[in-house]
């Protein structure tokens, strides 16, 4: 095992319903990085109910994330708004401003807020028949559709001209597919704060008949064309889920939620849950989650909110910004929360993944990187425990225990601190053992093994419990056939596991996130 001896083998063990689209990659300035930022509260041809308070203020904050944590100069950014925001100005901006004037090895950043929809799909592409499309300032509804929008086609063939540029496409829009309304006085008034545009002349319904605004540029059809492109893709909740304006705020001072969260998550005292001072793409993620199911648990409209994640699986543990070495100065609250007393400062390396060209950062450690590629902080929802306690000696037998809160199926990964992973569980040998049962014990290897583990190398090592409960597949990135014996790379094995339960969960009535739990030990072999 990575740093545990078997003594059997001597061996060395979205849009979605709604998509916003986040996560520049950290890079100084260049005169050749762009961004578009596209914020629309009010529409030329729309009643005033379906105005939104929040875009004018999402561009602002974002425009203030780009000058400053993520070094964009401002002459580099431009910024469209309500009248400004026509079809017409919209795609020739994205020509002539992002593709144009941009080569592969760039930053490209393309921000919108407002309204998202669906329209009839006329170049049959869409298993649905429907179309998804961002708003314009100049939306118009025809007889049975809406005209002046900006297809979700049209967006994919901008994306295949910025190839090898390092891309970040947020859309922070929606369309429900859980409500559709009439545009008539009597309803046009719909759901406060809810960024999506009903059908014309809808007819009321609560069945789930739509997939939901995900602006189809391979988020959900084609994940890996578009991550393997240059684009990490965040998406502001699962299909058939709502993207929301906060109306928690004073009118004037609105913000969409998922923006609003994903901004203050940068700050490592909001988002990093393993206290190493790096927010990486996994931690922002998660605590976009929790903001999100926060604000919906609070409103009566609101049925649940699950932001989605698309990169590829080695840009999880990697840093949303350069993280910065902490000084005397900096006063407590700019401290992460999870910051443990004492500890030397963490070091940085820059690493590259095939989400993009710029490069990125990840923290040196092997075992503190853990942290960052999970996104979870550890709660206690799995408890991993060792017989002999967390101190061990070199050739010292023991046994490993896992119990969960929860039901599910077991991945268990030994990382040591040279980054080498022993997968533990799943293994060829416990072929009759079923998945764990919420309270019972798990202990491996228990007699039906036939063998003990021993203890080997020395330092810090690391247990990694995984505890899916929902029906995902890990077969391809967690067989079986390779626990207890093969020496896996720690980051890319992990990674590649957490990508597979960041999709979206389409087993049950409602698309969500897929429940997985998490349990950690730290322990030391001398």
């Amino acid at each position: 095992m990575a740093a545990l001896r078997s003594a059997f083998s001597h061996s060395a063990l979205g849009l979605l319903s709604c998509l916003a689209f986040l996560g520049a990659q950290p890079l100084a300035a260049r005169a050749e990085d762009k961004a578009l930022l596209i914020g629309i509260g009010t529409y030329a041809n729309l009643p005033e109910d379906m105005f939104l308070h929040g875009p004018k203020n999402d561009v602002k904050a974002i425009q203030q994330l780009l000058t400053g944590t993520l070094s964009f100069k401002p002459e580099e950014i431009r910024v469209l708004t309500d009248e400004q925001a026509t079809r017409q100005a919209i795609l020739s901006s994205m020509e002539e401003w992002l593709i144009a004037a941009t080569v592969p090895g760039d930053r490209v950043y393309l921000y919108f807020s407002g309204h998202g929809l669906q329209v009839k799909d006329l170049s049959g592409d869409e298993e649905d028949g429907m179309d998804e499309a961002i708003s314009t300032y100049d939306i118009k509804a025809g007889d049975t559709d809406w005209t002046n929008v900006i297809l979700d086609d049209e967006i994919e063939a901008v994306l295949e001209k910025l190839k090898g540029r390092a891309v970040t496409l947020v859309i922070d829009a929606c369309h429900s597919g859980t409500i559709s309304r009439s545009l008539s006085p009597q309803a046009a008034s719909g759901q406060k704060g809810a960024r999506y545009l009903p059908r014309p002349f809808a007819q009321d319904s609560r069945q789930n008949v739509t997939r939901g605004l995900r602006i189809d540029l391979g988020v959900i059809d084609k994940p890996a064309r578009l991550t393997a492109g240059g684009v990490t893709a965040w998406s502001a909740a699962a299909p058939y889920q709502v993207a929301w304006d906060d109306v928690r705020q004073p009118v004037e001072e609105r913000h969409g939620v998922f923006t609003s969260a994903y901004i203050a998550g940068y700050k490592p005292a909001e988002a990093d849950a393993n206290g190493n001072g790096l927010v990486s793409n996994a931690e922002l993620f998660e605590y976009v989650t929790k903001k999100s199911k926060e604000y919906c648990a609070a409103q009566e409209n609101c049925d649940d909110l699950d932001p989605q994640l698309e990169t590829v699986p080695d840009a999880l543990g990697t840093s949303v910004a350069k993280p910065e070495p902490y000084t005397a100065e900096q006063t407590a609250a700019d401290q992460p929360q999870n910051k443990p007393e004492n500890k030397p400062e963490p070091v940085y390396q820059q690493a590259k993944t095939e989400a993009g060209t710029a490069p990125a950062y990840v923290d040196a450690n092997p075992i503190d990187a853990i942290g960052d590629i999970v996104g979870k902080a550890d709660t206690g929802d799995v408890t991993v425990s060792l017989d002999t306690g967390p101190m061990l000696k070199k050739g010292q037998s023991f046994k490993i225990s896992v119990t969960s809160r929860y039901d599910g199926n077991l991945v268990l990964l030994d990382v040591n601190g040279e980054g080498i992973a022993t997968q533990i569980f799943p293994n060829d040998m416990a072929k009759k053992i079923t998945p764990l049962s919420a309270g019972s014990t798990l202990t491996i290897p228990d007699d039906y093994y036939g063998f003990d583990f021993e203890a080997d190398g020395s330092g810090e090592n690391m247990l990694v419990a995984i505890v899916v409960s929902d029906a995902v597949d890990l077969k391809d990135v967690a067989p079986s056939a390779q626990g207890l014996s093969a020496a896996l790379d720690a980051r890319q094995s992990l990674s590649a596991i957490v990508a597979r339960l960041q999709k979206t969960w389409t087993g049950d009535t409602e698309n969500r996130g897929v429940r997985w739990s998490l349990g950690t030990l730290k322990y030391t072999i001398e």
